[in-house]
């Protein structure tokens, strides 16, 4: 079996949600207190073994690249100025992580954006991470789910419950269950009416999906949204391979969403280690 080396950031979308903040600023690039989603992403697939990150990116998000820039102006600067800068960048190239950098020319999707990664993925099995969706666990989501790959040798979903009424804003999947935490996925419906979702699980930004996948994604014609769903053709992959959906340990934050963003930014703002005590307290004393 393949070892899992790369790893998928599609952070293409405009960001509508967040507009009119979203139009000179890229999302991934809002802070949560002092550190970028973007930022959070790459620690975790830095931190769970990967070797190389492609970042699938639009024109108008180049702040991106430069924040990965070890060798900008600016990072220079930085670097005589701050102490957990220069931690951060030893963090990444200490251990060798290879970037790349590809562009989706138009807005067509998540698995447009997947497929434009096809030439550097290769044959090879790869991760998939999307930054909007924030995980603060003990282990790294990501993996969480690298013991379940080697496990089961199959394509693994990350998956959580979500409230009945949510279950029009994501995939949702039908399954059979294998363990407390692991699914055999039978179906994925992207975002189905209440009514006609097969259950409350839902599917959560994080994926490991075998090569076979691109296969799919080329066949696969616009749908919800008229875009090209990444669930739409893992739906039609599993129809030859087996998926399973992995419940996996820890605490998500919806950052796609203003409400999702301002929750994760107080969890985080209480567990800072220079901000803690001084944000407890003013939670604890302000007149809400």
């Amino acid at each position: 079996m393949k070892n899992i080396k790369k790893a998928i950031l599609p952070v293409a979308g405009f960001g509508t949600r967040f507009l009119p903040a979203s139009k000179s600023i890229p999302k991934e690039m809002f802070p949560i207190v002092d550190k970028p989603l973007i930022h959070f992403a790459v620690e975790e697939v830095v931190s769970s073994g990967f070797k190389e990150i492609v970042f699938v990116i639009n024109h108008f998000k180049n702040s991106i690249v430069d924040y990965f820039d070890k060798s900008s102006k600016s990072s220079n600067e930085l670097l005589k100025k701050s102490k957990d800068f220069l931690k951060y960048l030893d963090k990444v190239s200490k251990k060798n992580i290879k970037f790349h950098f590809v562009y989706q020319k138009k807005p067509m999707g998540v698995g447009h954006a997947i497929l434009q990664a096809e030439k550097i993925i290769k044959k090879d099995p790869f991760a998939v991470i999307f930054p909007d969706d924030l995980i603060k666990s003990k282990s790294p989501c990501i993996a969480q789910m690298m013991k379940i790959y080697h496990k089961y040798e199959s394509s693994i979903i990350a998956v959580e419950k979500v409230n009945r009424n949510e279950v029009s804003n994501y995939g949702i999947i039908d399954y059979s269950k294998k363990t407390n935490r692991v699914f055999n996925i039978k179906s994925i419906d992207e975002k189905p009416k209440i009514r006609d979702a097969k259950s409350n699980l839902a599917v959560v930004g994080r994926f490991i999906l075998s090569p076979s996948i691109f296969s799919y994604l080329k066949k696969t014609k616009p749908g919800h949204g008229n875009e090209i769903q990444l669930t739409d053709a893992i739906d039609s992959l599993l129809r030859e391979e087996d998926v399973y959906g992995y419940n996996f340990n820890g605490l998500r934050f919806d950052c796609g969403s203003k409400i999702g963003f301002l929750k994760a930014t107080i969890d985080f703002a209480k567990d800072h280690p220079s901000l803690k005590k001084e944000f407890i307290n003013y939670m604890r004393t302000s007149k809400f």
